[in-house]
């Protein structure tokens, strides 16, 4: 069972309600995010609202998270409040559908570790199916919501694996929203890629594309490169 208290440089997260624990694809995106200037910034999807409370900690912005799931709104809510940037912080109980419904605000910096099984098996857990799967959160219904609340200069972090990440890509760029930055995940260094770090922006520019290594041949023996990435948030880097 994974531990139900999750110790960060600067701040802590319950996830004993929540039923996605914490993971390395929320911490690579909250790590990986670069737009210090936002002002004004979405989670969608925040889960136990460690993305938010990552982007608290580097950014000055205003962040409003987002999540379906009650247990996940109730367990976010508690972990910002605990945190010392809850003035900062607004949780909503919503979904992406009803919030961009409802508002006329619009974001500098919008970011998601979306769900992204489309075909696969059920969990047992309906928390956790909705959690992963697209059913709830389509990719269609992920980019209207992007499309709608997303400033004209703002930008859009997300992470996918690699065979979703180029079916999302392309549905975005038929809605004019570019890919311009490109992160390839890469777990081991004796495994392919496995998941891609996406920036979106409506202007169209010549991709950034690079990759980065998690662990070297041994499991956790961490590359460099990701301790540095996270240098700011792990404990133990």
């Amino acid at each position: 069972m994974p531990n139900q208290e999750f110790a960060f440089k600067q701040f802590k997260i319950d996830q004993s309600k929540c039923a996605m624990k914490v993971g390395t694809d929320a911490v690579l995106l909250g790590a990986w995010v670069n737009y210090p200037s936002a002002k004004t910034i979405l989670d969608i999807g925040t889960g136990t609202g460690i993305i938010a409370l990552m982007l608290a900690q580097k950014i000055g912005g205003k962040i409003d998270a987002i999540d379906i799931d009650e247990s996940a709104y109730v367990q976010a809510t508690e972990n910002v409040n605990a945190s010392k940037w809850k003035d900062r912080i607004s949780i909503y109980h919503e979904s992406l559908q009803e919030f961009a419904r409802n508002r006329n605000s619009s974001y500098d910096l919008i970011v998601s570790n979306p769900p992204y099984f489309v075909d696969s098996s059920k969990a047992l857990e309906e928390s956790r199916t909705n959690a992963r799967h697209t059913d709830l959160l389509p990719y269609k219904d992920l980019l209207e919501g992007v499309l709608k609340l997303l400033n004209t200069g703002g930008k859009f972090y997300a992470i996918l694996p690699k065979k979703e990440s180029e079916l999302f890509c392309e549905m975005a760029a038929e809605q004019k929203l570019y890919l311009t930055k490109l992160t390839r995940v890469i777990t081991r260094t004796d495994k392919p890629e496995k998941r891609l770090l996406m920036r979106f922006e409506f202007s169209p520019k010549p991709i950034s594309e690079d990759s980065i290594t998690i662990e070297d041949d041994a499991r956790h023996s961490y590359t460099n490169e990701y301790k540095e990435l996270t240098r700011d948030y792990y404990l133990n880097f």
